[in-house]
């Protein structure tokens, strides 16, 4: 099963120069735990909800001083099982999916579980004939 049928397609991204506070806005609007950062189009980071958790929220401090850098990636060519497994090795919530150092897409735990209901529905629907 190929990534790009269960990644979730041009995530919301943010700007290292971006505050945390902004990167906080964008995570609770959009009910996201994780952004990548970019930079002139490329990825350079990834911030997660516990990343703004574990700083003193100023009104001036930026992504940048939050941020996990040169995040682990998968391409849109990887199967959902490499994801599954990095996920699972690494104990992260999410892989930024890039294409020639461009992101584009994300593939969360939550996607990868609705891929495995996927199977399980289409084992369970061979199992009945």
């Amino acid at each position: 099963m190929r990534l790009t049928n269960w990644m979730t397609r041009n995530p919301v991204c943010v700007s290292p120069t971006d505050t945390l506070g902004k990167a906080g806005a964008l995570m609770a609007t959009g009910g996201f735990r994780q952004l990548p950062v970019v930079e002139n189009g490329r990825l350079i980071g990834i911030i997660t909800d516990r990343d703004l958790r574990q700083q003193t929220m100023s009104e001036t401090a930026q992504v940048s001083s939050a941020m996990t850098t040169s995040p682990i990636t998968v391409s849109p060519s990887d199967t959902a099982e490499t994801a599954a497994r990095i996920i699972i090795e690494r104990k992260i919530g999410a892989l930024p999916v890039v294409d020639h150092g461009h992101v584009v897409g994300i593939v969360t735990t939550s996607d990868l579980l609705k891929a495995l209901l996927n199977v399980v529905r289409a084992t369970q629907e061979i199992v009945r004939r």
